[in-house]
Formats: structure tokens, sequence, C-alpha cells
């Protein structure tokens, strides 16, 4: 497919983000944050406010805090990095966070908006709070799966903000306990596999319609936000290939029956990279794909990229025009420091996952796709903002 043709596909195919119901929650949770501000309030407000309001976008965006399932390879990559330059690294990090909060409110409460989950500081570092919507059409079709992705999306959103999840809570409404069943095995099965603890929530089994959102707690002691990605920096993919297309949606499954070690291990690599320095700056990939995504990323940095389209891995039984806006089951864009590149690469690839740089985040908002032979710029955020969410000046 040529690149002209590919861009106006791929353009057409970026309606699933709703950008248009997003900007409305954008625009109307800022107007709040900021009447709060003017009351000596603070804002409260975070992902996880604007997820209900905009589970539209997201539709399937689709453990413990101690977290004892990082194995030995991972613990052994922890001594290469020296505990000054983990000082030096988080601090500087702390620092810039504080900074943007700041602009926000002098309250220690505030939460910028748009990044993966809500991050409200607290102590010597934030707990981290997120919900998702399913959607209506995968909970009527297929109830496990909606259940299982409920709980797995939300886990993402934890860890690809360097945290670990402590417990989740569900609403379900259906039209009898009957067809409810489904949904908990689904979210059970999930909890189960990435050990995070179902604790709560609210049930209506006489409802004249079938729903199912998820709200989950957890925890970070640095972060990896949305709002930080750097000029310089090379953008890289790390996501697992050892799964398969689902029938019906644009999904990468490879979570449902994979090993639950294995799940909770690859995940654990997010807030090693956060703790250890590695990473500043990211997103779990997400209902928008590897662009909507990658988007969303820049739009909250304030800046752009361009990708490299020849560079981008995918699996091999999957079009690359389908690959960039698949919904994968593990799925990062990662905005790393040149230097640290090859550290990072090599934690994945140690566990049998894909993780290659396809792209350099530049200063001029747009995201530019080039192949061998030409590039495009596919949006322009000064000229045409995605969601609303930027950030504070």
């Amino acid at each position: 497919m040529k690149l002209a043709d590919l861009v106006a596909h791929l353009q057409r195919s970026l309606g699933i983000l709703h950008k248009q119901d997003i900007q409305v929650a954008a625009r109307l949770l800022g107007a709040a944050s900021e009447g709060r501000e003017e009351r000596g309030e603070g804002s409260r407000f975070g992902e996880s406010s604007q997820q209900s309001a905009v589970s539209h976008q997201h539709q399937l965006k689709t453990q413990n805090p101690k977290l004892k399932t990082q194995n030995s390879a991972v613990s052994n990559q922890r001594s290469a990095v020296s505990h000054q330059h983990q000082l030096k690294t988080q601090n500087s990090l702390a620092k810039r966070r504080k900074a943007l909060l700041k602009t926000l409110s002098p309250t220690p409460h505030s939460s910028l908006l748009g990044d993966d989950c809500a991050a409200i500081p607290d102590g010597s570092g934030y707990l981290l709070m997120a919900a998702e919507g399913m959607l209506p059409s995968l909970v009527e079709t297929e109830p496990w799966f909606a259940g299982w992705c409920a709980v797995m999306v939300n886990v993402s959103d934890i860890y690809a903000m360097g945290g670990t999840p402590i417990a989740v809570v569900d609403t379900i409404w259906s039209q009898t306990t009957a067809m409810s069943e489904p949904l908990l095995d689904g979210m059970k099965a999930a909890a189960a596999a990435y050990n995070v603890p179902i604790v709560g929530g609210h049930t209506n089994g006489h409802s004249p319609y079938n729903a199912l959102s998820v709200a989950i707690l957890g925890r970070a002691e640095q972060l990896i936000t949305s709002f930080d990605a750097q000029p310089g920096d090379r953008l890289l993919l790390a996501t697992d290939f050892r799964g398969k297309p689902h029938s019906k949606h644009p999904f990468w499954n490879a979570a449902t029956t994979a090993d639950s070690m294995q799940l909770r291990d690859d995940l654990a690599l997010l807030p090693y990279l956060a703790n250890a320095g590695l990473c500043h700056a990211g997103k779990d990939v997400s209902m928008g794909g590897m662009l909507g995504t990658l988007l969303m990323l820049l739009e909250t940095s304030n800046c752009g990229a361009v990708l490299d389209l020849e560079t981008i891995p995918h699996p091999p039984d999957l079009p690359l025009e389908r690959w960039l806006l698949c919904f994968p089951s593990y799925g990062f864009l990662l905005s790393v420091h040149p230097e640290k590149v090859e550290a990072v690469r090599s934690l994945f690839h140690e566990r049998d996952l894909i993780c290659e740089a396809i792209g350099t985040i530049q200063t001029t908002p747009q995201l530019i796709l080039k192949d061998a032979t030409a590039s495009a710029i596919f949006w322009d955020l000064s000229a045409q903002p995605l969601t609303g969410f930027s950030p504070p000046h």
C-alpha cells in the first residue's frame, strides 16, 4: 500500500477514538478543575474521572504492591544500575512532575488530566486510580472475555505508569443475575492471573440493559507519565507476539491462555524501568491502536514524532495497516533517552518480548509517518487537537 493511501486509510479508521466526545470531557473537566482551584480545593480529577466520561474513547482499552513476581533476571538487572544514578534520575523526574502539579494547584492533591491513571501524590510515591467501561456489544456477545478484559485493561493502565495494582472494584448492570455470571467468571479469571483482588463493587440484576465497568487502585514510587516525552527521545514499542488476533475485533490476545506468572513478570518490567530511571514517559497501547495512543502521548507532552514504518515489528500473520490500529493485550509505547535504549530493549528481549525503536520524538507537534521512499504528515496537533488534554501553560 502506498504511503498516501495508508495515511488516508488510517485517518478514517481513527474514528473509533470519538475525539469530539473526549474534547467535551476535557473542556468540562478542565473548567471544573479551574473552579476548584479558585476555591482553593485543588484538582482531584485524573483519567479515572475522565475515563468514566469518555468510556466511548477507550471502550476496551482494552499484585500486590510489593510485587514478589519479579524473576531473578530482572533482579540481576537492578545491580547494573548504580544507586547513585537511580537517585539522581528519580529526583530529577520527581521535581519535574511536582513542578507540573504546582501549575495546577498549590494543594498536594493535584492530578494532571490525560494520563493513563490519576496519579495522586502520597508520601514518597503516588496512588494510582483508573476506570474503564466495556464496549456494550462485547458485553452482550462475549461476556466472559469482556469480564477478563475489564480487569486486564485496568491492570495495564497501572503498570503503564510504573505502578503495581492493589485492588479492583466492579459495577455490573444486567437484565438477569444469570447474565452476570460469565462477566464475573471472566473478571475472576483475570484477577487470579494478574494477582489483583476484586474487593467490592455494585451489582444490579434487574436492569433493562447489560453493562460493565471496572475501577482500579494501584501505587507507584516513580512514574512513567504521558506528560514528559522529550524531543530527541527514541520511541520504543514493547509488545508480545505470543498470541493471535481476535476473530471479530481489532484485538491481539496474548493473555487469556498465557501462563499467569509470565503475565505478571512481563508487566513487572514497567515499574522496574520507572524505578531504575530508564524510562520517564509512555503509554499503554489502547483502543486507538498504536497511532491513536501515540497521538495522545504527543498531545499531552506538547511535542511531535517521526514514525518510521519500516522499523515497526508486526506479527507475521497480521498486515502492518491492521497492526497499527490493533489493541494488544500487552503493548506499550515508551519515550526513552537515546543512551538508555539498549538497556531497555535488552530487558524485554530477555523475556522473549518484542521491543524495538520505531521513531523519534521531535519538537514540532506533528505526527509524521515515513517509509523508505516518502514521508507524510499524519496529524498536526497544532491545527487539530485530538483529545483536548494538553500540558498546563
